[in-house]
């Protein structure tokens, strides 16, 4: 049995402004509607300048001091490629600047009262939960074959 497997690592990021949290809408196909900014994490490059680099790429924000709040993982099989896709979540609710949208997508300040009005991508409200009960911290899709199998702990 192999300790390692192929994995993609990526960040994303919970910017809360009092009641409204900093969405994209994001046009990419793969993953199509309203989510959190985020990104890969570069060669050589740690998990939190990733994430203050793709908030400052995607939203023109500088965030302040971001906190790990949890971790998302999915299996990659994509038929030509095995492995895990793994997601580090963050939030920030200090930044400087002002918002711009990107060709991700466009950025905009939502309140949470409104998000279930939102097309939201997939596992949106999945991965909001884990980021928000300090109690939680993982959300993992199982590889069970069935879409949409996963735990949240």
């Amino acid at each position: 049995m192999s300790r390692t497997e192929n994995v993609e690592l990526t960040v994303l990021c919970l910017i809360e402004d009092d009641s409204r949290i900093l969405l994209q809408n994001r046009v990419k196909d793969s993953w199509r509607g309203y989510t959190l900014p985020g990104g890969h994490v570069e060669e050589g490059e740690s998990f939190v300048d990733a994430v203050i680099r793709e908030v400052r790429e995607e939203t023109g924000l500088e965030i302040i001091r971001p906190q790990m709040v949890g971790i998302k993982d999915f299996p990659i099989d994509n038929g030509k490629d095995e492995g895990r896709y793994i997601v580090v979540l963050f939030k920030a609710n200090e930044f400087t600047g002002d918002i711009r949208s990107s060709e991700e997508g466009e950025i905009s300040w939502v309140d949470r009262s409104k998000l279930n009005n939102l097309d939201v991508v997939e596992d949106f409200h999945q991965t909001l939960r884990v980021m928000d009960d300090p109690k939680l911290s993982e959300l993992t899709y199982l590889k069970s074959g069935l879409p949409g199998t996963y735990k949240v702990q």
